[in-house]
């Protein structure tokens, strides 16, 4: 079967065409920027060249800003959902991805690429329509489990389709899908074989205390981030606290933390955005407390690490399907943002004193995990700009 045979790709060498150009079309959250970092990343590893890769995105968003940390030539086109928004804002958006077409088309012109990679974003349809009128074969990796709005429009367009699990089966036709796995970004990856001790060491903790982390994804959580405040005083008094809250909330996050007793606040480190120690975060912890973003497909199973996760009731149905995956599977329990004042403290506190279904949940975890997905995705890539992927 043609699947079977794109999967074997990841286990033989393989030789990137050093003239190949790839278009890099990703944006709007980390779920859909970091995976395609993590490739484009592991096909320099290969012999890309920065200047052989072109990431188009949309005007405003992350991508905009967060790229500029890695080098990538990005440009950008005007856009904006329209899904979930009223309907006055879903038209203009919708003429602006309409007129997108066009400047895409140029960008395409001019940079010739033999391939262009999707993972998501509003940009998505009309960068996916101009590839496809000019000829350039695409794919696209699905880091969900099942496919956002904007990525449903533009499958019929795609050459293959790469998912992190086979629970993508539902939505994506088999003859045009590989399971590929979650492609963890190569510097959290990495911290997997740090020790608990040096990982607890790089944010002053003890190892003899239960460790939480809590985050809320790349914009932050404000029903997660003011039912941990809430939570707190009691909370630290049995375990301490790794804390991303994201920018929007940390003023008052940050005023929170000061406002804790001095003997608490040591065990309490909180952060609008941590990059570099994101990694150690996740091997510190004995349990996270997340959305059900694409990143905790991977990354949580990389570090075999018990979730329990609050998917964002409005991100189109994405998050909840996730986390039943991953629930489903043994890895994660779930809790609602309306339950979260009331249940967030006792079900933290009940886990972390269950070592038993804490090493059961972590050990489910683990099993999830494909560390070779960053590699998988890259030739597959590679597969489909070379005309490997039919």
């Amino acid at each position: 079967m043609t699947q079977i045979a794109l999967l074997n790709l990841s286990a033989s060498p393989y030789s990137l065409s050093r003239t190949m150009k790839v278009l890099v079309c990703a944006g709007g959250t980390g779920g859909g920027i970091y995976p395609a970092l993590a490739a484009v990343s592991e096909l320099e590893n290969e012999g890309l060249q920065r200047d052989q890769v072109l990431w188009i995105g949309t005007q405003g968003e992350m991508e905009e800003t967060l790229l500029t940390r890695y080098g990538l030539q990005l440009e950008t086109i005007r856009g904006g959902a329209i899904v979930g928004v009223p309907l006055h804002t879903a038209v203009r958006n919708a003429i602006k991805l309409s007129w997108s077409i066009g400047t895409a088309s140029k960008l395409i012109r001019r940079f010739r690429p033999d391939v262009m990679f999707m993972t998501g974003g509003y940009m998505s349809p009309p960068v996916a329509l101009a590839a496809w009128l000019h000829r350039v074969p695409i794919c696209i990796y699905l880091p969900d489990v099942e496919p956002g709005s904007s990525i449903k429009t533009v499958l019929p367009l795609a050459t293959k389709i790469a998912c992190t699990t086979d629970g993508s089966r539902a939505y994506i036709a088999e003859e045009k899908m590989v399971v590929t796995g979650y492609p963890v970004r190569p510097e959290i990856r990495e911290v997997v074989h740090l020790s608990k001790d040096e990982a607890l060491a790089k944010f002053d903790l003890k190892p003899e205390r239960p460790t939480l982390f809590v985050f809320g994804g790349s914009r932050g959580a404000l029903n997660i981030n003011r039912a941990l405040m809430a939570a707190l005083p009691e909370l630290l008094e049995q375990a301490q606290v790794i804390h991303i809250s994201g920018t929007l909330t940390w003023p008052e996050v940050e005023a929170n933390s000061q406002n804790l007793p001095v003997e608490l606040r040591t065990r309490y480190k909180p952060y609008p955005y941590l990059h570099d120690e994101m990694g150690a975060a996740f091997r510190a912890a004995d349990l996270v407390v997340a959305r059900a973003g694409a990143s905790m497909l991977g990354e949580g199973p990389a570090f075999g690490l018990p979730a329990i996760l609050v998917p964002l009731t409005f991100a189109w149905r994405y998050q909840k399907v996730n986390a039943d995956y991953l629930t489903e599977r043994g890895a994660a329990i779930q809790l609602t943002d309306e339950s979260l004042f009331d249940e967030l403290l006792p079900t933290v506190s009940a886990l972390l004193q269950d070592k038993a279904r804490l090493r059961t949940m972590s050990e489910a975890a683990r099993a999830l995990d494909i560390p070779e997905a960053t590699s998988r995705l890259a030739r597959f890539i590679t597969s489909v700009g070379e005309g490997k992927a039919s």
